[in-house]
């Protein structure tokens, strides 16, 4: 049995304000890519997990965890008995405003319901989702969707549908804390998310700042109906008309910037 962590993009990202408790009040619209993280699953004594694949050894220890605590969390709920070797081939680069860690979580949820043969109601699922990390429960159905709160209070996202739209995921290689991006934030609250025209992601001066490539990689993906960054940072995504537009862009993105990842893929 396999999953796919599906990598997570932020078409617009509007910050509103800065909680009391430090956290941040946000309108968001979450989109997924056809591809991502892969998770796979044998027999196993008790719950175990390795990491493989480009981006095994950057994985922080507290996102290979997460997995692990989804694994565990879960079968605690519902008395599971049986044991689960897991194994993560860790596609997506690390801290890269794609979810990576939320996706995998999600996955292994999805995952260890077949594995386990169960279905838990839900409200019990999104509640352990809830509990891993704000992005989690939209990582879960991995499809379009409005988050508001911290991400995590989910509505049916009214806008056309994006499916199969030709989508390409740049990265210049540099890390970068979703914490630091978000202290970073000026603080001003420029407006309320209404459709996809004319929206923003509001992180994306203070990601700049912190990591100027973001603005080389912004300013490679010329030519795209919408260029944008992710979440806080710092892949940037373009998406395009179509898959020879696509293609075409990220040809030309790895032969100007060898040291740049890049992903040709599709919205889900």
């Amino acid at each position: 049995m396999e999953e796919i962590g599906y990598a997570k993009i932020n078409l617009a990202l509007h910050v509103r304000a800065r909680e009391q408790d430090g956290y941040h009040r946000i309108e968001t619209v979450f989109a997924f890519c056809e591809d991502g993280d892969r998770l796979t699953i044998q027999e196993g004594d008790g719950l175990g997990l390795d990491v493989r694949g480009r981006f095994a050894d950057a994985l922080a220890a507290g996102e290979r965890n997460l997995v692990l605590r989804a694994a565990e969390e879960l079968g605690a709920c519902c008395e599971a008995s049986r044991g689960a070797a897991l194994a993560l081939d860790k596609k997506l680069p690390v801290a890269a405003g794609l979810g990576g860690g939320s996706a995998d979580a999600a996955a292994t949820l999805r995952l260890l319901c077949r594995w386990w043969d169960i279905r838990p109601g839900d409200e019990a699922l999104h509640a352990i989702a809830r509990g891993l990390g704000a992005d989690v429960s939209a990582c879960l159905a991995s499809r379009t969707v409005r988050g508001e709160g911290r991400g995590d209070r989910l509505r049916h996202w009214e806008g056309n549908s994006l499916a199969g739209r030709p989508v390409l995921l740049v990265n210049p290689g540099v890390p970068l804390s979703t914490a630091a991006v978000f202290a970073a934030w000026e603080g001003v609250d420029r407006g309320a998310l209404e459709r996809l025209d004319g929206s923003r992601n509001d992180l994306e001066p203070a990601a700049i700042a912190l990591v100027p490539e973001i603005a080389e990689v912004l300013a490679a993906l010329d030519g795209a109906a919408l260029a944008r960054m992710s979440g806080s940072g710092a892949t940037c995504f373009g998406l395009y008309e179509s898959e020879q537009e696509r293609d075409a862009a990220a040809a030309r993105i790895r032969a100007a910037r060898s040291g740049w990842w890049t992903l040709a893929t599709r919205l889900r």
